[in-house]
């Protein structure tokens, strides 16, 4: 079967909020665990997809992943410059990974920030990721320690960037 990439339908932001909270509470990614605030956000599709894109990624009919691309600064931009697109939240349902869907939904996210000229396409990832590194290091984009950054005031929790120049 092929995966098929596309824009996230408001009937499915319930499901692809479930399958990003599961694949972060799964993989031990929430630094608070159940009680994480994070947990809300990445619920939150319909929030999501008011200020950015948000596609997924279908297999067999169904959603199994799905990012979401912010075109270029705003609410969702954790570390854009001008002229820099970012990929957030990329999540892939366990029961489905190792097809290709994740390297799908990010080389979509580059089709997109290409086709709109950016100039680069920006990223963070937490260190515990390493799939996720590889399919990134796959697409082109390389780590950039100088933007790596501490989002939770007062932990030693930080995640770290990749960038890709177009």
């Amino acid at each position: 079967m092929d995966i098929v990439i596309r824009q996230a339908e408001p009937d499915e932001y319930e499901a692809l909020g479930e399958i990003t909270a599961q694949a972060y509470q799964q993989d031990g990614l929430l630094a608070f665990g159940e009680s994480d605030w994070y947990l809300a956000e990445l619920r939150d599709v319909a929030g999501r997809a008011a200020a950015a894109e948000v596609l997924v990624a279908e297999l067999g009919g169904r959603p199994v992943g799905g990012v979401t691309y912010v075109p270029s600064g705003g609410p969702l931009a954790d570390l854009a410059g001008p002229g820099e697109a970012e990929i957030r939240m990329l999540a892939v349902d366990r029961a489905a990974r190792g097809r290709g869907a994740g390297e799908a939904l990010v080389r979509a996210c580059v089709d997109r920030a290409r086709a709109a000229q950016r100039t680069g396409i920006v990223l963070c990832t937490q260190p515990l990721m390493h799939a996720a590194h590889r399919i990134y290091e796959r697409a082109g984009f390389v780590r950039a320690p100088e933007r790596d950054w501490k989002p939770i005031p007062g932990h030693d929790f930080t995640l770290l960037t990749y960038e890709l120049t177009l």
